[in-house]
């Protein structure tokens, strides 16, 4: 039998994850900077802290199931894992376009998530057929 996991997902999945920490204590740390140096409105600072955090929940079970899915050859993680990766992509506009504050390192840090997410979703789909043939 032939080995149908993918490398270069299982390489994406991990470098993923290690620049997801990166990415979420760099954003954290830049919406503290925003709400002591610019005027924050209050009721704008929980919203956008609410995104990273629930962004950051998201997280964990996408790359758990990607990395499941992919290893054992499985459709249904690594499907599941897909649909996740959705909302994390809903997220991440999210803190691009509609925070309170948009910094050209937000900018930044948003286009690098975003382009592992395309290119993570089209490693994801190539696998699933290939488990599904």
């Amino acid at each position: 039998s032939s080995q149908l996991s993918s490398l270069p997902l299982q390489i994406l999945l991990y470098v993923n994850g290690v620049y997801y920490i990166f990415y979420f204590l760099a954003t954290l740390a830049m919406i503290i900077y925003k709400s002591q140096v610019f005027s924050y409105p209050d009721d704008f600072l929980a919203p956008d802290l609410a995104v990273l955090f629930l962004m950051a929940i998201l997280e964990v079970p996408r790359l758990y199931l990607g990395f499941k899915g992919n290893l054992t050859e499985a459709e249904a993680p690594l499907g599941l894992s897909l649909g996740l990766t959705v909302g994390s992509v809903v997220l991440c506009v999210y803190l691009l376009l509609w925070q309170t504050y948009v910094l050209w390192a937000d900018v930044l840090l948003n286009a690098v998530l975003l382009s592992a997410y395309g290119l993570e979703s089209g490693l994801k789909v190539t696998a699933i057929a290939a488990f599904v043939s």
